[in-house]
């Protein structure tokens, strides 16, 4: 039997006294022994402040993905440890990979996003900027950064590896230090894993700490810098929300809570379609991986009343097949709970769904395993006698179980999911479109996510219990109220959004982007010209003017094939409220523009990856002469490629010095040689 450490202050402590001792889901022998006594929590929170919250606040969005890349990679190469220790949990190895890789896939989905959708410096600008004063001179725009706190993390049992890392990765990203507080059943698997990270030495000292145990106390030590990240029952989530001292600081509290998930079979998914096969597919796996201990899983399989029969012999006969024992057996489907306690609440959670619903499944052949011994429990199909009762859509068994509820008509179907009360997710299984739509929009203000099902989407589909890094994960009432990942909605969370206002000058130099009517620096040359490492923001450019023609206007429609009435018919354009006679093309425009600003020779310039945010302010007649101000917005340093991404504001203005056209060109542009992985010699000028 292991003691488990603490690991906090920069190094691992033992405790200095007894704890609770945690059993092998199996065999049930000992495993660990885990208490926090001795450990000093309130030296924790002092060095994330301290020491962690300013090493990561140093670095930049694109510097803290590439933390999160080499610990996913770390881990990934690490796993089979992780997998071994996990039979004891009671997972199987298809189990265990939603935890294990899946975990690591978490911070290897947030570090993608991190290198390519954050900008390479420390402030994220929130949205276009506002003109505050009529001659530009005073500007607004919202900026989110770090808070200077602890991100604290209070986990559920089931997900020891992943339930940590998806609320690690987008607080590591935002640069908030967090402290770790596992689940008892399963903190030698946390603990494992959180050894194989301090110990690579990948995070900056302070960034990741370790609490095993209770930590009574912890919250009084907190403020409204910091956030607490709490996964477990919707009981608990509400007595830790109250807690006085999160009330009387305004300490954020985001709560992913057990919730009675959902699947809704669709009229149209008739007993024989595609639909109604994929419908008892997705209701077993959901029953049976982790065991059914999923805050995701499915609890109540919702059936219309003509389905109902086919639907529950359909259910008895997938579930006969699943092979249920030891984990380590490579052919079961199901293993055991995570402790014989937890198999005990979810017997007792049983006995009350049978006050209000029948007995369809709840025994199995054991394999290999005595179930005495082991947390093991057969699959249980109920079901309801009364759709509308109480402790069908309130009792939540967090196990393998599920109660089959019958309805009729699809809005009968969105008030009984409605009965849960709020859920993380639900699955919507049906052919017919107008049916889909209807379930999921009359059920979408009471859930997180919404998994639509059909034969279309079933070879893809990642599945109604697979919260994923780019998505939302969480749920309103019962489910928690909050939210944890959703891409980089999820780093929000961690970060203070300020309006600052100021000149656009003061402004530009505060965000690290240049904003509309500050310094535009035109003295050096042709700015394509110019090495990543020597551009600016606020390098700029004035090209020389163009004047288009009506043989501009129909040369570029006979080659491109656009013969809009517009451009080509004088009488019907003349009649347009909008044109008033012939007009270019908008891509011609575009076109003239790059002609204008484009460096035709070879040099550090790479290439031109796109447009963003393009808009056409105003027609261009023939005759109009066309200008271009470019100036260098945003700059993104590409670690290691041997180039940055640069975007340009590009303003095309008529003869008047009226824009016609806006928008931001995107550009890779070489490092000087032998910087950032660029070849000696590369990037010739």
């Amino acid at each position: 039997m292991r003691i488990l450490e603490s690991h906090v202050a920069g190094s691992w402590q033992a405790p200095t006294a007894d704890g609770v001792v945690t059993h092998h889901a199996v065999t049930g022998e000992p495993v660990a022994s885990v208490s926090s006594a001795g450990v000093d929590l309130a030296a924790a929170v002092d060095h994330a402040r301290t020491v962690g919250g300013p090493a990561l606040r140093s670095l930049t969005f694109p510097e803290r993905a590439a933390l999160l890349k080499a610990v996913g990679l770390h881990l990934m190469a690490e796993k089979e440890s992780l997998y071994e220790l996990s039979t004891a949990t009671g997972a199987t190895r298809a189990d265990s990979w939603i935890d294990v890789e899946g975990g690591a896939g978490v911070l290897l989905g947030y570090a993608s996003k991190g290198r390519r959708e954050l900008p390479d410096g420390h402030v994220l600008v929130d949205g276009d900027p506002e003109v505050l004063a009529r001659d530009g001179s005073f500007l607004g725009v919202h900026v989110a950064t770090p808070r200077r706190g602890v991100a604290v993390q209070v986990n559920a049992f089931n997900f020891p590896v992943w339930g940590v890392l998806e609320k690690l990765a987008p607080a590591l990203l935002a640069g908030v230090p967090t402290i770790v507080k596992p689940a008892t059943p399963t903190a030698f698997l946390t603990e494992a894993m959180v050894r194989l990270v301090v110990d690579a030495g990948i995070l900056p000292d302070g960034a990741l700490q370790l609490v095993c145990g209770r930590i009574d106390g912890l919250f009084d030590l907190l403020d409204g810098q910091d956030h607490v990240a709490f996964t477990g029952s919707a009981d608990t989530a509400n007595l830790l929300r109250s807690h006085p001292t999160l009330a009387a600081r305004s300490v954020r509290f985001n709560a992913e809570a057990d919730s009675l998930n959902a699947a809704v079979l669709g009229e149209a998914a008739a007993p024989g379609t595609t639909e109604f096969d994929l419908f008892v597919a997705e209701v077993v796996r959901e029953m049976t991986v982790k065991a059914g201990q999923k805050c995701t899983a499915i609890r109540r399989a919702l059936v219309p009343t003509t389905h109902l029969d086919a639907a529950t012999e359909a259910l008895a006969v997938a579930l006969a097949d699943v092979r249920v024992g030891d984990p380590a057996d490579p052919d079961v489907g199901m293993g055991a709970l995570v402790g014989t306690g937890q198999r005990e609440e979810v017997r007792g959670a049983v006995m009350a769904l049978r006050a209000k619903a029948d007995v369809v499944v709840d025994a199995c052949d054991f394999h290999g395993v005595d179930p005495d011994v082991g947390a093991f429990l057969a699959p249980t199909l109920l079901r309801a006698t009364d759709p509308e009762a109480r402790a069908v859509h309130a009792t939540e068994a967090f196990g393998p179980v599920c109660t089959l509820v019958g309805y009729d008509g699809t809005d009968d179907a969105v008030r009984l999911a409605a009965l849960g009360a709020g859920s993380l997710v639900a699955s919507v299984v049906t052919p017919d479109a107008g049916e889909a739509t209807a379930l999921t929009l009359g059920i979408a203000a009471h859930h997180g996510r919404v998994h639509v099902l059909d034969a279309a989407a079933a070879g893809g589909s990642t599945g109604h219990g697979s919260p994923l890094p780019t998505l939302v994960h969480g749920g309103p009432g019962r489910a928690g109220g909050g939210e944890e990942m959703g891409g980089l909605r999820g780093i929000r969370h961690h970060m203070q959004t300020t309006a600052v206002q100021g000149s656009p000058d003061m402004l530009t130099a505060i965000t690290g982007q240049w904003m509309p009517g500050a310094t535009r620096h035109e003295d050096r040359g042709h700015p394509f010209r110019l090495h990543f490492d020597d551009l600016e923001v606020g390098t700029a450019l004035r090209t020389a003017s163009r004047t288009v023609t009506l043989d501009d206007i129909e040369d570029f429609a006979h080659s491109t094939g656009d013969h809009f009435y517009a451009h080509m018919d004088e009488e019907a354009a003349s009649a347009s409220p909008i044109f008033g006679g012939r007009v270019a093309h908008g891509y011609l425009v575009l076109s003239l523009a790059a002609g204008l600003f484009v460096w035709p020779d070879p040099g550090p310039v790479l290439a031109n990856y796109g447009v963003d945010r393009c808009r056409f302010a105003k027609p261009t007649y023939p005759g109009d002469t066309l200008t271009v101000r470019l100036t260098a917005k945003r700059r993104t340093l590409r670690a290691g490629t041997g180039y940055g991404e640069v975007a340009w504001d590009a303003q095309v203005v008529n003869q008047d010095d009226e824009v016609v056209a806006a928008y931001d060109v995107l550009t890779m542009v070489a490092n000087r040689p032998g910087v950032n992985g660029a070849p000696d010699g590369g990037g010739a000028d």
